[in-house]
């Protein structure tokens, strides 16, 4: 159903069906888990038991396909669920219900259901029908969600901030900064040229790293002319394919197997992970996913049984080798001196940043460094945290994270843009009123005030209510799907 819903994402209905809770209730500390206990209980908050197959049913609703979800899924729907149920409690306690002349006034709203401008109960069935939805499941979500609203907008709802603040986030997102900078790859190009003696040694340090690990292994393809005689998939084939299953369950290689159902056609094979053999030409016989199949094979278990599109093999791990790419080969060479230039790229920006971190470099050392590798400096004025003209908007940001005549080192994630930036000077700028954009800066204040008072609401329920979690009854669930 959500998936037939996701081009409502940023609309009315996403926010119904996703119900995701706006205070981000994941970090609290839980109450002990149960060690033991009624089984068909996965959360208690206070003396409320809620019980698995609510929570199933919260999973389905927001799944797309059982076959999506994984473990991290399922936890990260269980910290989500409790937030709901968390929200659910306080809003019956501050008895907040939505009238039936509100609750109709908000779906007779939605431009998806008018026509020529005007509600249509038509346009709003023919939704329904479509996206195969219960209509008193979409209304009792409509109403929860709206409570949820109204129960958020108790809170924060008289969260006003004050021009001060205003004025304290347009100056941080608008003031002008001075800085000088030094691109730290034109600083390392000097130091990026290796002897064959260093290259050699960082090879023979890392050899582990290049090691490429070659799986042999013995199969046959299943198919029904070998086990039945007919082209058909038949009952007495899934017959053979459980017989085989069984077989494997008893500790039978694939020649005992073979031998038993006189299957014969055994292959042999030895590949890697990117699916080559060991002249790194590629196989053909195999898909990917095959291949990762045989290397999650587990040596005490070395015998499987694989289905994939409609096809089905019968596959026994013979051996596993550890084979160290040769220096000598041309793209292991480049990959060796890559690693090495990222290896001291990284070490030496470290060594700054560590110094930075405990005051030992300043703006001397700054010009120090340009001096000795000869390397020049550039000096701009940031018309704001978004002036993207000379250096990358995630650069820009980090430099504003920091105070007048503060060196800083902005970089990328990955190293591949790194400055030296010195912060010259600061020039705060400020709003009126009057000005067109002051609104734009009103509500981001208000949204961001409003935002740590949810935090803070947050901490609040952290107190007041005794969350258990029963990880047995969740470890269930991940087993159920």
């Amino acid at each position: 159903m959500l998936e037939k819903l996701r081009k409502f994402s940023n609309s009315f209905f996403a926010k119904i069906f996703l119900f995701i809770v706006a205070i981000p209730f994941v970090f609290w500390g839980m109450g002990d888990l149960f060690s033991s206990g009624n089984q068909k209980t996965i959360v208690k908050i206070d003396d409320d038991k809620i019980s698995i197959q609510e929570f199933i049913n919260y999973v389905n609703s927001r799944s797309s396909s059982v076959q999506n979800i994984n473990n991290e899924i399922i936890e990260a729907l269980l910290y989500s669920f409790i937030g709901q149920k968390l929200i659910e409690h306080e809003v019956e306690k501050y008895n907040i219900i939505l009238s039936d002349k509100s609750h109709a006034k908000i779906i007779k709203n939605q431009e998806i259901f008018k026509k020529d401008d005007k509600f249509s109960r038509t346009e709003y069935e023919k939704f329904l029908i479509k996206n195969n939805i219960n209509i008193i499941d979409f209304e009792k979500n409509i109403s929860a969600q709206e409570e949820k609203n109204q129960l958020l907008s108790f809170i924060g709802g008289g969260a006003t901030p004050s021009h001060a603040l205003v004025n304290y986030d347009y100056n941080k997102n608008n003031q002008k900064r001075s800085i000088e900078f030094i691109n730290l790859n034109d600083v390392l190009n000097n130091k990026l040229n290796f002897s064959e003696d260093q290259i050699q040694e960082f090879y023979n340090n890392n050899k582990d790293i290049y090691k490429i690990i070659f799986k042999s292994i013995k199969f046959v393809e299943l198919n029904p002319k070998i086990l039945t005689g007919k082209n058909e998939f038949s009952d007495l084939f899934f017959k053979k394919i459980d017989e085989i299953d069984d077989l494997i369950v008893e500790g039978r290689n694939v020649k005992n197997i073979s031998e038993k159902l006189n299957i014969g056609n055994i292959k042999n094979l030895t590949f890697n992970e990117s699916g080559k053999d060991k002249n790194f030409e590629k196989i053909n016989i195999f898909s990917s996913e095959m291949i990762d199949s045989v290397f999650n094979i587990k040596e005490s278990e070395p015998v499987i049984l694989v289905e994939h599109k409609d096809k089905y093999f019968l596959i026994e791990l013979v051996k596993s080798e550890d084979l160290v790419k040769n220096l000598n080969d041309s793209n292991t060479r480049k990959k060796v001196v890559s690693d090495l230039k990222s290896k001291v790229r990284r070490n030496y920006i470290s060594d700054i940043i560590n110094k930075i971190k405990n005051n030992e470099f300043d703006k001397e050392d700054f010009d120090k460094i340009s001096k000795e590798n000869n390397v020049g400096t550039k000096k701009i004025i940031l018309q704001s945290v978004n002036d993207e003209k000379v250096l990358k908007k995630d650069l820009v940001k980090q430099i504003y994270l920091y105070p007048q005549n503060k060196v800083i080192v902005a970089t990328d994630i990955g190293l591949t843009e790194s400055y030296l930036v010195y912060i010259k000077k600061i020039n705060n700028v400020s709003i009126d009123e009057k000005n067109k954009e002051y609104k734009k800066y009103y509500d981001l204040s208000k949204a961001i005030l409003k935002n740590d008072l949810y935090k803070t609401y947050e901490t609040y329920l952290r107190k007041k209510y005794k969350i258990d979690i029963n990880y047995k009854a969740l470890d269930n669930v991940k087993n159920y799907f």
